[in-house]
């Protein structure tokens, strides 16, 4: 019997990849990393939001995940409705055909099982649902990495991500709170883990040693206009958030404090464009970052951070820089209460600029003391992504995988 030859697994990773967005494609890395290391002879390709910006950047052959190239443009004339709609039904098909070529799919992170933010069913729910049905007729294992959950009322919303969690052979989230809305949303959480986001595995530069001269201090920004629940009062709370933001950094300019402005994604440069006409001033400048490794750099010469994207905290948080939280939901504080600065949250919704630099100067005070706790935090954030890449391996891929050669056949 003629030994069989290895053939290489094939992993797909699927999401809203290469779509803008600093934090994805930095879960997407942190993916990418764990797979040379583990699975150096894995093929990689993806089905993502921005196929042409993840090859350009990670070297991995991608796939739109989307047939109806408008899918995130609002549809209002019947011509375009009649696509989007058309696009769904396609999808089901050019999905299924791309779960099936792979043994593993990953899912890498991501809040992909949550509405934090404004979310319609048919968009990524139903994409999201698509992979995952379509792994369990193909049986190819989806695997949801480190996610994040949370409750949803929708309905369709909810029941869409309900499904995609039962279809999933693996599951893993990036805090308690997650695991606890997808076990209210029916789904059976009785042998899923809670791991740090994975962004914590990321390498992270060097941290700059600290001046006895105040210095500068980064505020991240973001396009906030609150979750699904508030698209009724969406003007509103980004007319508050922005305000309160703005009288901040005015204040943070009049005391003579340098402030670098940092996005987590290509929309929030129009916050960033309102915050540089409303406070005119050299002091003010705006990074333009295109990876958490950019992210970080810039927070690690800074003496404090001010943010309220999920992953601009996670930075922050990764270079040991003290943070204070903009938070927009239970995540941001779940994060910041497991690093040890949950007494340092101020809600993106109600921002009350006094208030908010009342908890700055609170915080700017036991700086140092914050460092050794965000030092020790980071160390068993790191041991505990490798306890969860070692889960994943055992539970997804597959031991062996052999072409079958026939026993050669004897002459008579």
């Amino acid at each position: 019997m003629t030994s069989a030859p290895e053939l290489p697994v094939r992993v797909g990773v699927f999401g809203l990849l290469g779509s803008g967005n600093l934090g994805n494609d930095g879960s997407l890395e942190a993916v990418l990393g764990y797979l040379r290391a583990d699975h150096p002879d894995a093929v990689v390709d993806a089905l993502c939001g921005g196929p042409e910006a993840v090859t350009a950047r990670f070297g991995i052959p991608a796939t739109r995940m989307h047939w109806n190239r408008a899918e995130y443009r609002t549809a209002s004339r019947l011509g375009s409705i009649a696509a989007k709609g058309l696009g769904k039904f396609v999808d089901i098909f050019r999905t299924a055909a791309w779960v099936r070529r792979h043994d593993v799919v990953i899912v890498p992170g991501m809040g992909v099982l949550e509405a934090t933010l404004p979310l319609r069913p048919w968009g990524f729910p139903y994409s999201l649902f698509l992979l995952c049905a379509s792994g369990k007729l193909t049986r190819t294992r989806v695997a949801l990495v480190s996610v994040g959950a949370a409750e949803i009322r929708n309905r369709p919303t909810r029941a869409l991500v309900r499904w995609s969690g039962r279809l999933a052979a693996y599951r893993s989230y990036r805090d308690a709170q997650s695991r606890d809305a997808m076990r209210a949303m029916g789904v059976d959480t009785a042998r899923d883990e809670v791991y740090p986001d994975l962004a914590f595995s990321l390498p992270s530069p060097s941290a700059s040693a600290p001046s006895d001269v105040p210095g500068t201090v980064c505020v991240g920004v973001m396009d906030f206009h609150g979750g699904n629940d508030d698209r009724a009062r969406a003007d509103e709370i980004y007319g508050r958030y922005l305000d309160g933001t703005i009288r901040f950094v005015r204040t943070l300019v009049e005391e003579g404090r340098p402030v670098r402005l940092l996005t987590g994604d290509q929309c929030d440069a129009t916050v960033v464009a309102a915050i540089l006409e409303a406070v005119d001033s050299p002091l003010v400048t705006a990074a333009e970052p295109t990876s958490l490794d950019d992210l970080m750099r810039e927070m690690t010469a800074a003496d404090t951070v001010v943010a309220v994207r999920y992953h601009n905290l996670i930075c922050a948080l990764k270079t040991g820089t003290p943070v204070l939280a903009l938070s927009y939901a239970a995540k941001s504080d779940a994060l910041m209460e497991r690093m040890g600065l949950g007494a340092y949250c101020h809600p993106a919704r109600e921002v009350d600029a006094d208030r908010l630099l009342e908890q700055f100067r609170a915080l700017e005070k036991r700086s140092p003391e914050l460092r050794q706790t965000l030092a020790e935090r980071n160390q068993a954030a790191a041991r505990q992504l490798q306890d969860q890449f070692s889960s994943l391996t055992a539970a997804v891929f597959p031991a062996t995988r052999h072409t079958h050669v026939p026993a050669r056949q004897e002459s008579p």
